[in-house]
């Protein structure tokens, strides 16, 4: 894979490669620091196969530290900036990651777990940090070759976490990301053109701001252009300056686009593309960002296992409502409980309230090239998570859908409780446990709930222990200090029992009938 990106260096080594708040930086620039990078990891000690841990918003030394990694053979860890001591430590230790490059804030994170993981060294980016090694003094004086690794060997280990238990790392090949990057590039008119700048706002530890925008950008000659956090204006003005042409983003944020008092003052032109994923795009937000902007929109479905990309609507095949159809040389298939084709309606979107869903639903089960290797170290996991039929290996998404004649996919459900918000997955389960263990909490529950600007937001359902003086608010505080700012719950209530069933399971779609009764009471 980064053999696509040194074709590129050598053939287009005056482009621009990456453009950062007026500084930019050309291919054979870019080519030298990643290579340079690559010197450096090797001058301590890394060795092909293991693990770099990336622990940084969306900056230019995040693109060298990815690219320098799989320069040298390593596999790259992206970590959440957001994230805290209690979420590294499980990820810097279930990885055995030896080397983090993290923003020198986070660097006291990084120490705090040091002793219990395998880190031996520590790069610090954005200034000086006691006990790292700045990120310009870690560069090597000259680069190094290439180390040549297989197709199939481990490039990524993103993490991502299930219903129970803790986060599992997906093990994304060199193959599964570049068969990716090549084919969502493909639904672009023209595919992706040399001329084309992408808006870099997507988080690059994400599986869709990693695939689509950074490595599909620079395997064809584009040029990249980070924002380390999303913000309206910021983004406005960057794609008017730099007339960039491209715009993946998450519902939220073109919620946000439509609703930004100054947007039509921006010059917006400029982008012949745009499209969302992350999380169910309304057709609302959809309809009005066309009319402001006057670009189509387009909606796609995928997940960290499908590295990530596995269903897209693009120009001259659209369906609103719809995730698309399947990506050219991707298997997928609703099947019931007993792994039987569901039959297809005749053309979707069908009226939920006038249909029973029951009668045309099913799982979503892929097959392909994109499809992840497995989970790190979770043999149990990768059991569950696959079924062998018809000579493939299928992978469950867990999510509730259909298909129509026109082999249009929808959703309409998620199997698993995940919650998503803004674009991010949130898992119930990790909530509910740091809940646990607070003193004054005797059980909990955690569900997602309507939220206008992010799809979903998180709520927490809390019995306090009897004659204890917690609040919601310092509830909302003791997330907040121990989790990503977009896990924390929006909301608390307090109950004196959560709805179970006989064998003790808690009925979660009482609660969120609760909630919705609750928020009718209020209109």
């Amino acid at each position: 894979m980064v053999k696509d990106i040194a074709a590129t260096a050598e053939s287009s080594p005056d482009e621009t490669a990456v453009g950062f708040r007026g500084q930019e930086w050309s291919y054979e620039q870019l080519w030298g620091m990643v290579s340079r990078f690559a010197a450096g990891l090797e001058d301590h000690g890394v060795e092909p196969g293991d693990r770099v841990a990336v622990y940084l918003p969306n900056l230019p030394q995040f693109v060298t530290a990815f690219q320098g990694t799989l320069h040298a053979g390593g596999i790259v860890v992206p970590m959440n900036p957001q994230y805290k001591t209690r979420e590294i430590s499980h990820l810097l230790g279930d990885s055995g990651a030896t080397v983090v490059v993290a923003l020198a804030d986070l660097v006291p994170f990084v120490d705090s777990v040091r002793d219990e993981t395998d880190v031996e060294h520590v790069v610090s980016v954005g200034g000086e940090a006691e006990g790292a090694i700045p990120f310009e003094e870690f560069l090597a004086d000259e680069g190094t070759e290439i180390v040549e690794r297989d197709d199939d060997d481990v490039a990524v280990q993103p993490y991502t976490s299930g219903t129970t238990g803790k986060p599992k790392g997906v093990l994304l090949t060199h193959h599964n990301l570049a068969w990716d990057a090549r084919a969502t590039a493909r639904l672009m008119p023209d595919g992706v053109r040399p001329d084309d700048k992408y808006l870099g706002v997507l988080p690059l530890f994400h599986i869709y701001g990693m695939t689509v925008t950074m490595i599909g950008t620079l395997f064809e000659g584009g040029s990249y252009y980070p924002l380390p956090s999303w913000d309206a204006a910021e983004s406005l003005a960057l794609i008017e300056s730099e007339e960039l042409t491209v715009l993946h983003g998450v519902p939220a944020m073109f919620n946000d686009l439509i609703n930004f008092e100054d947007a039509d003052e921006y010059d917006t032109s400029s982008i012949r593309f745009a499209n969302s994923g992350g999380s169910s795009l309304p057709i609302e937000v959809m309809r009005q960002f066309e009319s402001l902007f006057g670009v189509e929109l387009y909606e796609g479905y995928g997940l960290t296992e499908g590295s990530p990309v596995t269903h897209a609507n693009y120009p001259g095949t659209r369906r609103p409502g719809s995730i698309g159809k399947p990506l050219d040389g991707l298997d997928t298939r609703i099947v019931d409980e007993n792994f039987e084709d569901v039959p297809p309606v005749e053309k979707g979107p069908v009226n939920e309230a006038e249909i029973d869903l029951d009668e045309i639903t099913g799982e979503l089960v892929i097959h392909g090239p994109n499809v992840m290797k497995g989970y790190h170290g979770l043999p149990d996991a990768n059991e569950k998570a696959f079924t062998e039929a018809d000579g493939k290996r299928w992978y469950h998404t867990g999510d509730i859908g259909y298909r129509d004649e026109d082999d249009f996919y929808y959703i309409v459900d998620r199997e698993k409780h995940m919650i998503v918000t803004g674009g991010y997955n949130v898992y119930p389960r990790e909530i509910e446990e740091l809940l646990f263990e607070h003193p004054d909490i005797a059980d909990a529950a955690v569900v997602g709930i309507p939220d206008e600007r992010r799809g979903e937001t998180v709520k927490a359902f809390v019995v306090p222990v009897p004659d204890a003086e917690v609040t919601p608010e310092a509830v909302k505080a003791y997330c907040l200090e121990n989790l990503a700012e977009y896990k924390h719950p929006r909301e608390v209530s307090f109950i004196d029992e959560l709805p179970r069933t006989t064998t003790g399971k808690v009925q979660k779609f009482e609660l969120r009938e609760r909630d919705a009764a609750i928020r009718g009471d209020n209109k």
